[in-house]
């Protein structure tokens, strides 16, 4: 028996040590073996979900309709220095070679057959012009004509299935509208940006010969010039054509070209080079408050006319100094631009009615204004 727990004892210590010295050296000889990794089901995202209607206050089916009808203008012109040609300036400059210039601007398909409305100042004097579509096409573009005293210019290009920017009526919008303005600033590629109508019958701005501006506060940049204005369906509106700006980049102030006067441009162009004006050879003065009581007038409505070219259009119907025009085919005129733009947009040859007030009377007078001369002819 002795013998027997002296032999279980020296077992027992044999296996301590053999288990301590295993833990110390290699205790994964010990470890237990690691469960099977357990197999998760898989991750299951949801589809994308692609609406059928544009978001609430999108204006992306207005983009769609208009934005493949505006074209960036792209334009080159060389020139060279006023002295090249002459010897002594060539003896202490060298011959002096010629310079290119480029300008970038954007531009509106108005019709299927390729005319495009852009600004006249985009592509005055300009030597080459490039028209590049949204879709990635591009055409050499020609001046079919111009009109600088509204800053307008008719340009054609010649590629199939042109896409064309339907008009809306400038005559009907509000101030507070929403509006879309589309083109190219700075060059970087066709962008839209969105505002409302800020303003309406905007002039004496210094801008053009004849102003009607729409003001708005979508965003208009160097570039967007001769682009698309349009409203929340699409529709063209006016052509964007000035800024008011001290850095050069858009304040929130932009100027367009009302849709229904560049329309009027574009037929006169194209139908007889030039844009057709009504004149009747008055000159005219803003009435005030105190020449509207010694005139005996209700109120300062109207404009007063200060002079009448003899044997002119006016004086041949009896309109003569001292007259307040108060109406032009029952439109009433409060100032000196209603009366310029309403007389401008008449037809020469087509008869107009008149409405003065002269000497606390009514007048009318039956007025068939003439053509307006040229800015060349009056040079």
């Amino acid at each position: 028996m002795k013998k027997l727990w002296l032999f279980f004892s020296q077992a027992v210590t044999v296996f301590v040590a053999a288990w301590f010295v295993i833990a110390t050296l290699q205790p994964q000889w010990l470890a237990a073996p690691a469960p099977p990794p357990a197999v998760s089901a898989p991750l299951v995202l949801p589809a994308p979900q692609v609406s059928a209607a544009a978001q609430p206050g999108s204006l992306a089916a207005a983009v769609r309709r208009a934005a493949p009808a505006v074209v960036s203008i792209n334009t080159s012109r060389i020139t060279r220095h006023p002295f090249a040609d002459d010897p002594w300036f060539r003896l202490f400059f060298g011959q002096q070679g010629s310079q290119s210039q480029s300008g970038l601007g954007s531009g509106v398909i108005m019709s299927a057959d390729g005319y495009v409305l852009t600004n006249n100042h985009v592509v005055q004097e300009a030597d080459h012009i490039e028209a590049v579509l949204a879709d990635g096409r591009r055409a050499n573009a020609r001046v079919i004509g111009a009109d600088p005293e509204s800053d307008l210019a008719v340009l054609k290009i010649d590629l199939p299935d042109l896409p064309v920017m339907t008009p809306s009526d400038s005559d009907r919008i509000e101030v507070g509208d929403r509006v879309l303005a589309i083109g190219n600033p700075f060059g970087v590629g066709q962008t839209v940006t969105s505002g409302i109508v800020s303003a309406l019958g905007r002039d004496q701005l210094g801008i053009n010969t004849f102003e009607n501006f729409i003001q708005t506060d979508a965003a208009i940049n160097p570039g967007n010039s001769g682009g698309a204005l349009t409203d929340e369906q699409g529709r063209l509106l006016g052509i964007n054509t000035a800024i008011y700006s001290r850095s050069g980049g858009s304040l929130g102030i932009g100027f367009a070209i009302p849709v229904n006067v560049a329309r009027q441009a574009l037929q006169d162009i194209v139908q007889n080079g030039r844009v057709v004006r009504g004149w009747i050879g008055v000159e005219s003065t803003a009435l005030t408050p105190e020449l509207a009581e010694n005139l005996g007038a209700a109120s300062a409505q109207g404009v007063i006319i200060t002079g009448v070219l003899n044997g002119g259009p006016a004086a041949r119907a009896g309109m003569r100094p001292g007259d307040v025009v108060t109406r032009i085919n029952g439109r009433p005129i409060r100032t000196v631009a209603e009366l310029r733009s309403g007389i401008t947009a008449l037809r020469p040859g087509t008869a107009a009615t008149f409405t003065a007030l002269r000497q606390g009377q009514n007048v009318e007078m039956q007025l068939v204004p003439g053509l307006r001369p040229s800015v060349a002819q009056r040079q």
